[in-house]
This record gives C-alpha cells, structure tokens and sequence, in this order.
C-alpha cells in the first residue's frame, strides 16, 4: 500500500470497538488517519498509540449529529482518500409498543443522520481525491428485522439505503461505496450501551456463542474492501460469526 502512504482516512466513531481496530488496521495499511469521536481522550490516546508504532495519526473530537462542528471539520481537508462511517449504534430492546421514541430519535440522529451529515461534508473532498471511498457500517439489523429491535433495526435499514442510494447518485464520479454489515460483534461497549450499562442484560447476547466476532474481525473486512483496487467495488459485504446464521437464529452451547 505504497500509495495510500500520505494519503487521508477519516474514522468517525473512533474512540472504542470497530471504529478503533479500523483506525489501527488502516493506519497499519499506509494511510495517514484521521480519528474523530467525542471522546476526546480516547482518540487522543489511540493517535498517540500509532503515532509511537511509526504511523500517521491526528484526533478530532467531533459529533456527527452536530452539522455546524462538521462542516468546520470538513474545511481541513481539500482532498481525502476514504471515509468510514462507523459512529452509532442501538438504544434498548423494547417492543414497538413499549419503545422510547426518543431512544428511536437518538439512533436516527446517529446512525442516519450522522452519516449523513459527515459523507455530505466530505463527499466535495473525496471525489477531489481522484480515487475516494465512502464506507458505510450498517448492521445485519438494516436487511432483517428481529423482536425488541425496531428501533435499531429501522435506523440500520435507513444506513443501508443512504449507502445503496448514494451509489447509485454518484456513479461515474470517482468514489465507491462500500456497505459492510457485521452481526453479532462482541466489544466491550455496544450491548452495555444499549441495555443502559446493565452488565447482566449485556452479557445475555452472547450467551453461549463460543466466537461473536470481535472488533478486529470487522476491522479486518472494513481494511480488505478499502485496499482492493480502485475499479472493484465491494458493494455490500455481510459478516457473521459461524454460529449466526441469521438475526434470530444463533446456535449457543450449553
């Protein structure tokens, strides 16, 4: 990856899971990365990790969600080389009937519009680049529904669309999109999160599966799609771990 060796990757949701292992994996792949999150100790921290492994790396605290701070960040940049839409993720698992609207709201604004907003910001940036990637990170949630995921599962259905959209929009421009949906990832933040920080409820999703895939697993994918040759257009990419066949359907061991 000679060539990728100055040129910009920005990570949105970089502070921890995949977006992170993204990070590393890129930054390991030649590309100088650009971490954003609103953690800004946590991206902090991870820039000075690559930076001490030899590799390019700056922290940005951002929120997606916050259009004015998003199109100031994207004045930095002229010209960037890939996108990765990764910040989000899901808010409780209640029933249609008894869901929070604005748990649904939250995810919307963070997964859909977020995405939105950052890939609209960049977009000028990366078709400037001559050879840019948009990759956006839905979730088998956004291509099958499951009982108490409503929520999650339309914000993820409305990523995937964007992602299939924008493809379409901007054939002919020198930009890909590439959607990978993982499924059952286990990192240390995303079910404490959508159950409140209850520890018990969040270990319950993975009762039994001997391997959920890990961060680095989907990290992994995200960097092969990225790194294929600028005609080969990984469209959309689902990965699951061997004992998820579908959303609801897990084989876990006694």
């Amino acid at each position: 990856m000679t060539a990728a060796a100055n040129r910009i990757a920005i990570v949105t949701g970089a502070s921890s899971g995949i977006g992170a292992a993204t990070a590393r994996g890129l930054a390991e792949a030649g590309y100088r990365v650009v971490l954003t999150a609103r953690r800004k100790d946590r991206i902090e921290a991870l820039a000075a990790e690559l930076t001490e492994a030899g590799q390019e790396a700056t922290a940005y605290a951002l929120d997606v969600t916050d259009r004015a701070a998003v199109d100031t960040f994207a004045t930095a940049f002229k010209k960037i080389a890939v996108l990765v839409n990764n910040a989000g993720g899901a808010l409780g698992a209640d029933t249609i009937a008894k869901g929070d609207p604005a748990d649904w709201r939250q995810m919307y604004e963070t997964n859909v519009i977020g995405t939105l907003n950052v890939t609209q910001a960049l977009l000028p940036a990366l078709t400037a680049s001559g050879d840019g990637t948009v990759v956006v990170l839905s979730s088998t949630a956004g291509h099958g529904t499951y009982e108490g995921g409503g929520g999650y599962v339309a914000a993820k259905h409305a990523e995937h669309v964007l992602a299939e959209t924008l493809r379409l929009e901007i054939v002919g421009t020198p930009v890909r999109v590439i959607e990978v949906a993982p499924g059952m990832v286990k990192t240390e933040e995303f079910a404490l999160t959508r159950f409140g920080g209850d520890s018990e409820k969040a270990a319950k999703v993975y009762a039994g599966v001997a391997e959920p895939l890990t961060a680095d697993d989907v990290a992994e994918t995200i960097t092969w799609a990225v790194t294929r040759p600028p005609h080969v257009n990984i469209d959309l990419l689902v990965v699951r771990p061997r004992a998820q066949a579908s959303n609801t359907k897990v084989h876990r061991e006694s």
